[in-house]
């Protein structure tokens, strides 16, 4: 299953707005019949926070905090909870197409095969003791350097996550209160004690879960218009990113 060649799209765009509207425009273009099973990476340049779909702004972000560091409080089109993304993190997003048979069905099914594939790839590239912990998060001796989400639609699914590769978590313990829903093996750990960086360069693991999805051949054209209109009309709307 997803062994078929898949394209390959590295493209960060020079706000957090754009880089999360790039996600949804690219669902939708898969969705519509316009795009093929893709893999994209992005390295955002600035600090800012980024909520689950369905999070309370007031509840999962320290907003006093966001509001003296003059860093934007946003809201993505998955769910999963809230997490700091800057200089140090590495985003990337699989849309795969829902077949009517294979691993892609349910929320869970998906979870635990995408969360496999890159467990098994990270692993064997970096030789260390990788685990899937708390559904999507990716650990190393019990602390967390990668969270996942995913959002579906009727053909195709969006699974996005990130890469704690050489982070300043000193912000994420600013910045995020302690999450209102915790997995268990956090047994109420602060950030600082519960997070952790991978400490390897954002090539290698390019290339590292590149090859585990056959990602190779180059992406079309990205749907520009489609970025900007989401951009004006959902990402840089308070009503989008406070809106609970």
């Amino acid at each position: 299953m997803h062994d078929t060649q898949m394209k390959y799209l590295d493209l960060t765009l020079s706000t957090p707005h754009e880089n999360l509207a790039c996600d949804e425009a690219l669902l939708d273009l898969c969705e519509g019949g316009g795009g093929d099973e893709l893999l994209r990476f992005w390295e955002p340049r600035d600090y800012f926070v980024v909520l689950g779909y369905a999070n309370k702004a007031h509840s999962e972000a320290n907003l006093e905090a966001c509001r003296e560091a003059k860093l934007p409080v946003l809201r993505r089109c998955s769910g999963g909870g809230a997490v700091v993304q800057g200089a140090g993190c590495l985003n990337y997003s699989l849309f795969l197409r829902i077949a009517e048979t294979g691993p892609l069905q349910n929320i869970t099914e998906t979870n635990c095969f995408i969360m496999k594939r890159q467990q098994e790839a990270l692993q064997s590239a970096f030789r260390r003791q990788i685990e899937v912990q708390g559904v999507t998060d990716l650990t190393i001796e019990g602390l967390k350097f990668s969270g996942n989400a995913q959002r579906r639609k009727r053909e195709f699914l969006l699974f996005h996550g990130t890469f704690l590769l050489d982070f300043n978590l000193g912000l994420i313990e600013r910045l995020l209160p302690m999450p209102s829903k915790q997995p268990d093996y956090r047994n109420g750990r602060q950030h600082l004690e519960f997070l952790t960086n991978l400490s390897v360069p954002a090539p290698a693991v390019k290339q590292c879960l590149a090859r585990a999805w056959n990602a190779s051949e180059p992406a079309g054209p990205v749907p520009n218009a489609k970025i900007e209109e989401l951009v004006t009309e959902k990402y840089s709307q308070q009503k989008w990113n406070l809106k609970f």
